[in-house]
Formats: structure tokens, C-alpha cells, sequence
């Protein structure tokens, strides 16, 4: 049996490639709440506190447009806030702004659902206390699709100000089309140490998978057909996401297994870039 990752393990960073620069700026601001930490040539960074990225847009001219479900990459990443409250708020603030949002009350969380002007997959959530999670006989999160109240949601947020997204918010999850379920979740957890905490690969054609017994960190489907290619090269669409590591040790010990399973990575100036069996690029770090 694998070695859990470490319960402190948290995602970091993503970089989406989109079409019109200007554009996903506009989206990702006056819509979603981020805020510009720097713009370079064809670049944003976009964070929540003013000091670090959470979120960076590059334009790709001319990009490829790929059909939903049809390629691995990115389904959804998932912007956990705070509070209800500020769930709320981003509902209304999205209604305002006529955006189509879909919705689900998953038990141990409430959710909207969106895509930005290039159809990446967004999901703004918050999350129940953890004493409110409940597991099945066979240690699995129940996890529902109810209807969110959507009315207590409008409620909670009144007429408060809408001043973006809290600087508290941070990437509570990813989910991804993969091209196959056993090699992926035997690279995220028994090479990784990911930890499943949701197996309905049989009745769903998905796992979910944590650190520290969160309800997933990462979600994997395959839901755009088992053995689904790679987007092509120049497409929009996820570039990579991070792993956040807690330690130099945890860095290490994951390096030596990927090591160990023939699996290639390489060094850059401060990460170590590694590709899943669907070919989506992840990024390991260590948390400053």
C-alpha cells in the first residue's frame, strides 16, 4: 500500500489558455471577482489578495477550438469561498451580469456552475463544516446533487456590496477528463499518495481523491470517452495546475516514486513539471 501524501498538501496556481486576452480579463474581473496582479505581452496574473497568483490567462491567437467532452484536460476548477455569504454574493453578481449557472447542493457543499467566454469549466463553491460530511459503509463521501437554495443564498447577500472575490478564496479542487481511470488513479494515488475518498468509477465513470481527508481535491472522469486524445498543442484550455507541497521532504519522497515508476519529470526554475498518463502537466512545489 502507497504512502498517503501529506494532509497538508493544497493546490496552487493554474494557467488557462484562452483566445482574447482583453476578454478573459474583463470575464475574470468585472464577472468573477480576480483582480489584476501584473499583465505582460499576451500574460495576466490574476490573484484575490493583491500579492500572489491564483489564476494566469495567456492568449493563444488563432487557438483551436475544441468540442466539450471531446479531448482530457480540464471539466471544471473549482473557486472555494469562505462563506455563505460570499457565495451568495457571487450568485447575484452573476445573475446581474446574465451569466448561465448551473447549480448543485453536493451535501458536503453548495456549487455554481459556469464557463468563461473560451467554455472553460468554472465551479464557484463553498464548503459545509467538515462535522457535516458523511461517509458510506465503504468509507466514501456521500456526495448528492440537490438543489441549491438559491433563495437563502440571495437572502444571505442582500443588498451588501459586491467587492470581488475574498482574499481568502483560494483553488478548493480541479476536475479532469482523463483518457483512462485505472492508470490515472494509479498515478494520483499509489505513485502521488492522493487518497480516494469517492469511488464511482462504476456507476459514474469517476474517482475523487484528497489530502488530509478533504471531500476531493482532485476530481478524474471520463466523460469525453475512455482513450480520449490530448487537445491539440495551440487550443485553449488548461495549461497546467499545481500541487502545493508542504515540505522539501514530501517533495523529495514523491520525486523518488515517480523515480521508482519510470515516470519522467524535469527541474525548472522553481518546480518540478510533471505530466499525468492523460498528458495534463502538473506542477510540484513546495509552499513558501
Amino acid at each position: 500500500m502507497s504512502q498517503s501524501i501529506h494532509a497538508d498538501t493544497v493546490l496552487g496556481q493554474l494557467k488557462l489558455k484562452v483566445r482574447d486576452l482583453q476578454r478573459s480579463i474583463r470575464f475574470y474581473k468585472e464577472i468573477i471577482g480576480f483582480r489584476v496582479l501584473r499583465e505582460e505581452a499576451g500574460i495576466a496574473h490574476m490573484t484575490v489578495n493583491g500579492k500572489s497568483t491564483f489564476l494566469i490567462l495567456e492568449e493563444v491567437q488563432d487557438a483551436a477550438p475544441v468540442a466539450r467532452r471531446s479531448t482530457t484536460g480540464l471539466y471544471h476548477f473549482a473557486i472555494l469561498v469562505p462563506t455563505r455569504e460570499q457565495l451568495g454574493l457571487s450568485l447575484r453578481k452573476l445573475a446581474e451580469s446574465g451569466v448561465q449557472v448551473g447549480q448543485g447542493d453536493h451535501l458536503v457543499s453548495e456549487a455554481l456552475y459556469l464557463s468563461d467566454p473560451d467554455h472553460n469549466g468554472i465551479e464557484i463553491y463553498r464548503d459545509r463544516p467538515r462535522s457535516e460530511w458523511k461517509k458510506d459503509a465503504e468509507g466514501n463521501y456521500i456526495m448528492g446533487t440537490d438543489p441549491v437554495d438559491i433563495k437563502g443564498l440571495l437572502e444571505l447577500a442582500g443588498n451588501k456590496p459586491w467587492t470581488g472575490l475574498s482574499p481568502e478564496t483560494i483553488l478548493g479542487h480541479i476536475h479532469l477528463h482523463v483518457s483512462e481511470l485505472s492508470a490515472s488513479k494509479t498515478f494520483y494515488c499509489d505513485i502521488l499518495g492522493f487518497d480516494v475518498v469517492a469511488d464511482v468509477s462504476k456507476k459514474m465513470g469517476a474517482y475523487f481523491i484528497s489530502a488530509g481527508g478533504y471531500h476531493h481535491h482532485i476530481g478524474m472522469n471520463i466523460w469525453a470517452g475512455v482513450g480520449a486524445p490530448q487537445p491539440p498543442a495551440n487550443s485553449t484550455g488548461l495549461a497546467f495546475y499545481t500541487i502545493v507541497l508542504p515540505t522539501e521532504g514530501e517533495l523529495e519522497r514523491i520525486l523518488a516514486q515517480l523515480g521508482t515508476s519510470g515516470i519522467p519529470f524535469a527541474q525548472e526554475a522553481d518546480y518540478w513539471r510533471v505530466n499525468d498518463p492523460s498528458g495534463i502537466e502538473i506542477r510540484l512545489t513546495i509552499a513558501a
